[in-house]
């Protein structure tokens, strides 16, 4: 039973929000960052995010084996992953989400069979996604870091766009095997309980705050 709370962002207004945001940056100019900024993430979502928020930043992702890096809680699992991703530079920060389906931590999928699991599983029911954010001062030393969580309320997701989803390949790229804000996905969305930007792995509050903090 979905709480429909203040924080619950219903369909038609949540395809509505996420796609001008994947759309548009800000219009007003961006400020000047004092600071150079190094991105781990190569996600098209987290840096469109980053740039909404006024940053201007450099792409430098670190290839780890995120599959050998286990923790019993997937708030501690983010944060042990972001951790293992720090890259080198001024201020340098990764974001990680994870997905949960009834406690479970659902990562990437491996192959097809497991991808089309996740997904049926998310059919008329929900997830919750776990995002880290890491930031590291590497002129100081100071890092800060913290997580937040969400909830995703799906629809009943038709075997043919499952089928689809698998065939773009998209579905390997996340974790959990879907894309919250991909074409064949948003309209199967419900409800977001939460922050849509937490769902896209990048929560933007979290990361300002974190960000003024490691300064």
């Amino acid at each position: 039973m979905v709480n429909w709370f203040s924080l619950t962002i219903q369909t038609p207004n949540l395809i509505r929000r996420i796609s001008s945001k994947l759309r548009d940056c800000r219009e007003m100019a961006a400020p000047i960052s004092p600071f150079q900024i190094i991105l781990g993430s190569s996600s098209i979502a987290r840096r469109r995010i980053l740039s909404e928020m006024g940053y201007k930043f450099t792409i430098m992702t670190a290839d780890i084996d995120e599959k050998a890096i286990r923790k019993e809680r997937p708030e501690e699992l983010v944060m042990a992953l972001a951790e293992a991703k720090l890259c080198r530079g001024c201020v340098s920060f990764v974001m990680l989400p994870l997905f949960l389906f009834y406690g479970t931590i659902r990562e990437k999928p491996s192959n097809k069979d497991e991808a089309r699991k996740f997904i049926k599983g998310y059919s008329g029911s929900h997830a919750s996604v776990v995002s880290s954010v890491l930031i590291t001062n590497l002129k100081t030393g100071t890092r800060k870091g913290g997580w937040e969580e969400a909830e995703v309320y799906f629809y009943d997701i038709p075997v043919e766009i499952i089928d689809n989803l698998i065939e773009e390949d998209v579905t390997f790229k996340v974790a959990g095997g879907l894309m919250l804000e991909h074409p064949l996905t948003l309209p199967l969305v419900e409800a977001v309980v939460g922050s849509t930007d937490t769902v896209m792995g990048l929560p933007k509050a979290l990361t300002e705050k974190l960000m003024n903090d490691a300064l």
